[in-house]
């Protein structure tokens, strides 16, 4: 039986840069609540994104935002991680010296950035729709812990993401996600260690969990779950990961949804 569905958002249940959650996949979604089953937002996004995401039932669901540094449930938060310090300045230090990279670092309740590329402001507030405050110096102005950094190249993504992993795969995960955005997480955290701590905290057992995702970072979710789905679209050896490969989210809600009523 199905207890508990986890969805990551950008290239798995927003599909082709949508910034918005479908109507049917919002119907679906309350359906599943309505019937005993728990949704998680699983992305890495910021989790006050993800509660405007869902607004409609944006209290009856839970959340592992950043990419698995933070998982909050019902309010409360049950876990959180975040960058040592002085690994943190030697990555922006690193992200300052690639010409082109613009930095976010992700604090609990907004994110922080000293980029001053109106480009990039303008994908921040006004296509993702994220909560910023913008800083002179990443370094010194950031008042909480580093939950995660996350550097965005708009020409060249895949050249910066390598060359970021060249100076630091040894000590620091780092993950594409959302098909523009690299990542660094701290080490022990990704969305496969946070949905294990939600259902734990549920008493759910992984075979009673269903996952989506689509990128690296979705990895570990793919694995815990009993019965994941890795999208068409997905990165390649993605699929190698999950139990089957759909090409809509909502059609595996449908049809979760229908056994639900049966």
């Amino acid at each position: 039986m199905i207890k508990l569905i986890a969805s990551d958002l950008d290239g798995t249940l927003l599909q082709k840069g949508a910034q918005t959650v479908s109507r049917q996949a919002i119907e679906l979604i309350e359906k599943l609540l309505d019937n005993g089953i728990h949704f998680t937002a699983a992305s890495g996004r910021q989790y006050n994104n993800l509660r405007r995401l869902f607004a409609p039932f944006a209290d009856r669901i839970s959340y592992i935002a950043e990419n698995g540094s933070l998982c909050i449930h019902n309010g409360q938060m049950l876990s959180r991680s975040s960058i040592d310090h002085d690994l943190s300045m030697r990555i922006i230090d690193a992200v300052h010296n690639y010409p082109g990279c613009n930095c976010i670092v992700s604090g609990v309740e907004t994110l922080y950035t000293d980029s001053s590329d109106p480009r990039f402001i303008h994908y921040l507030l006004d296509e993702m729709k994220f909560d910023v405050m913008q800083v002179e110096n990443l370094k010194t102005d950031v008042p909480e812990p580093f939950l995660k950094i996350a550097v965005l190249h708009f020409e060249k993504s895949i050249d910066c993401e390598a060359y970021m992993k060249q100076l630091f795969s040894s000590e620091i995960k780092i993950v594409t996600s959302g098909n523009r955005w690299v990542d660094f997480i701290a080490p022990g955290t990704n969305k496969g260690i946070a949905l294990q701590v939600l259902m734990d905290h549920l008493h759910i057992k992984p075979e009673e969990c269903v996952a989506f995702g689509d990128q690296y970072n979705d990895v570990e979710m793919l694995q815990l779950a009993g019965t994941s789905y890795a999208m068409s679209s997905a990165a390649p050896g993605i699929a190698y990961y999950s139990t089957y490969v759909t090409d809509s989210v909502e059609e595996v809600l449908e049809d979760i949804a229908a056994g639900v009523e049966l």
